[in-house]
């Protein structure tokens, strides 16, 4: 079997109650992930009154979600401008090393 078809089993608490999660991750990651679910399902918990933990695990999956697509967005913000600041660069070392060939 290769080694980005081997799964590990990993048993994490989310919201109390125990889930056993088979990834191609490393466990400790599947852990991370797990502590991160588990910790904004708290958080949205103490914020309200008693909310069901399947709304509570709902509003943590859209508060995930919209972290993940501003971190996206903002990615590719990053990427433009470098891909910008990259490309006036190569002009301007062009133009110099033109420059100083001309002379």
């Amino acid at each position: 079997m290769s080694e980005p078809d081997r799964k590990s089993a990993v048993t994490v608490r989310i919201a109390g109650e125990e889930h056993t999660i088979r990834a191609n991750a490393e466990p400790e990651y599947t852990r991370s992930c797990a502590r991160y679910v588990d910790e904004r399902i708290s958080e949205i918990r103490s914020k309200g009154a008693l909310i069901e933990t399947h709304k509570a695990a709902i509003l943590a999956a859209l508060s995930i979600s919209d972290e993940l697509l501003q971190a996206r967005d903002e990615l590719e913000r990053v990427r433009r401008d470098v891909t910008s600041r990259a490309t006036n660069l190569v002009r301007r070392l062009e133009d110099e090393l033109g420059a100083a060939s001309g002379s």
